[in-house]
């Protein structure tokens, strides 16, 4: 994921700390010239990294730790509030009618975006529209129509029409029963004069209540004078960071927030329009660190038991309830597989984030969602009696079911092992108190800072 590497460096960065008590000038100014040397390599403004960089030294020389804190979360509790506080609040959004108006290069990902933010809403219980005013791109119509289809929201548009103004004008009438509507607009390959007429025309008829600017995350250090440039010819209130599941640096768009003084409302992490986030500084940071975010984790695990469910007709509590079968296995799986890819929801788990992350290969999430997949072939070749009671799976049934699988008995071993696994699982969950799990997350949490903690036990991530 981008920033993974600005991650993973400020990371190695504590650990250098470990084992001290306390930490001394000499400490503190190797700590400050590491973090410099993340962030530049990051793509974050000069003048931004040496406001941070400032302000951590000032504090971690001046302040006193808590009794009993170690030198390493002394300074990890600073970097976490002065980064939160360099990235400042989420963009303000309320679950109420509104209009907002996407602005940004050709190439942003601003229609994806479009797509995705209008899904968001409709997931909050509002009903959103898309009025998609680009005639400048080919494609652009169909491709945002298509979008919109796929994320069920309202959709407008006119490709006979070549004037963006008129379109926008039109869209707005034709959605008027929508309560979110989202206004994406063209981009070009620069900042073109013709660009910033043609989308303060747009601005003047839609009158939005804001106006996004869309980034995509590897942008770099072309991030201040766009910026600038749409801040000056619409005002920004707020960015949308698009492709933060590739492999860029990141930190000229965070740059551009601090530019046009807003604030991120939205990420982008994959190409479904399910892959959007509300970005959230403290649970950002906090991922970032390596100290994990719950409350991400807990509405992508709601999200995808919701979908799953309308799916498969299957309720996660009866699971804790009573037998665990095959079945429930299966359909943990495929709600495991809507919360996106394995390193995103891992770094979200105080404990299996951040530092364990690192240590394991490159291909380490992908063999494990290969390894995911490999199972739901070989549970789509056994009966119903099958999945419900696996104990009848004798000599016979499982030379049939690896061959209507594709692939050796051993696999099928490896699935019935790790099925019995994940029982044994449930059955030390069944008949927990609320008390109980409380207990156990706040366990996690505590967890978050220090890594540790294996995938062995984790349902199929193990390999």
């Amino acid at each position: 994921m981008v920033l993974d590497d600005l991650g993973s460096s400020l990371r190695g960065t504590m650990d250098t700390l470990r084992g001290k008590s306390r930490i001394d000038e000499e400490d503190v100014e190797e700590v400050v010239k590491e973090i410099q040397r993340s962030l530049l390599s990051a793509d974050v403004d000069v003048s931004l990294v040496m406001e941070l960089s400032d302000s951590i030294e000032t504090r971690a020389l001046e302040e006193e730790p808590a009794a009993g804190t170690t030198a390493r979360d002394q300074i990890l509790k600073i970097v976490y509030e002065e980064m939160v506080d360099l990235i400042g609040d989420s963009t303000e959004l309320p679950l109420e009618e509104q209009t907002i108006m996407l602005a940004g290069l050709q190439g942003s990902g601003k229609t994806t975006s479009a797509a995705k933010m209008a899904w968001w809403f409709s997931k909050k219980g509002l009903r959103a529209a898309v009025i998609q005013t680009d005639t400048f791109r080919p494609g652009a119509y169909d491709q945002a129509k298509q979008m919109c289809e796929r994320a069920e929201v309202d959709f407008y548009g006119d490709p006979d029409c070549d004037d963006p103004v008129q379109i926008a004008r039109d869209g707005l009438e034709a959605t008027e029963d929508a309560d979110v509507r989202i206004v994406d607009t063209a981009g070009r390959h620069a900042l073109e004069d013709d660009l910033i007429a043609e989308i303060e025309d747009i601005d003047d008829v839609v009158e939005p209540d804001r106006s996004l600017l869309v980034l995509d995350a590897a942008i770099g250090q072309g991030a201040k004078d766009q910026a600038q440039e749409f801040e000056t010819a619409i005002g920004i209130d707020g960015v949308v960071i698009t492709k933060l599941d590739g492999t860029a640096k990141g930190g000229g768009a965070l740059t551009a927030v601090n530019e046009t003084d807003s604030s991120i409302a939205f990420l982008g992490t994959g190409e479904t329009v399910q892959d959007i986030e509300r970005f959230e500084p403290d649970g950002f940071i906090s991922r970032l660190l390596g100290m994990g975010d719950l409350k991400q984790l807990s509405e992508r695990v709601e999200r995808a038991m919701e979908e799953t469910q309308d799916e498969e007709d299957w309720d996660p509590e009866d699971m804790m309830e009573g037998e665990f079968t095959l079945e429930d296995m299966r359909n943990q799986m495929r709600a495991m597989d809507k919360m996106g890819p394995l390193d995103q929801v891992m770094d979200m788990i105080p404990g299996l984030g951040g530092g364990l992350m690192d240590q394991l290969p490159d291909d380490a999430m992908d063999v494990t969602q290969d390894r995911m997949r490999r199972f739901e072939i070989l549970m789509d070749s056994m009966t119903d009696d099958e999945l419900r009671d696996p104990s009848v799976i004798g000599a016979e049934r499982k030379r049939r079911i690896a061959r209507g699988a594709g692939v050796d008995e051993e696999r099928l071993d490896e699935l019935l092992e790790q099925f019995q696994m994940m029982k044994r699982t449930m059955e030390q969950f069944q008949g927990m108190g609320d008390g109980d799990m409380q207990r156990m997350m706040k366990k996690m949490q505590q967890q978050g800072g220090g890594g540790g903690g294996g995938l062995g036990g984790m349902g199929p991530f193990g390999d």
